[in-house]
């Protein structure tokens, strides 16, 4: 697939990018290789691939779920301006 500098034009519009001028035939002829590369892999068959969600077969370590640290609600509210039943209060901003 060739593309064009217009629809490399549209597509800078459409992701809100700035693109200079005169780079627009080589941003053109890079995109279209990218997509040419795209097309190439979509013919290579994968029906005997398994999915996988890594690259790499490794397992992840876990740790205990524990509490680590103290409580120290009441030591922080006690800095804040405005507190209610254990809670920031803030001022409203959406009417």
């Amino acid at each position: 697939m060739s593309l064009s500098n217009d629809d490399v034009k549209q597509i800078a519009h459409l992701a809100r990018l700035a693109v200079d001028e005169s780079r627009l035939s080589e941003h053109a002829r890079n995109l279209s290789d990218i997509l040419a590369f795209v097309e190439a892999m979509s013919a290579v068959d994968t029906s005997s691939v398994e999915p996988m969600a890594h690259p790499l077969d490794m397992a992840q370590r876990l740790r205990p779920d524990e509490v680590t640290e103290d409580n120290q609600r009441e030591l922080f509210q006690s800095v804040a301006p405005a507190v209610g039943d254990g809670l920031y209060l803030v001022p409203r901003v959406i009417e």
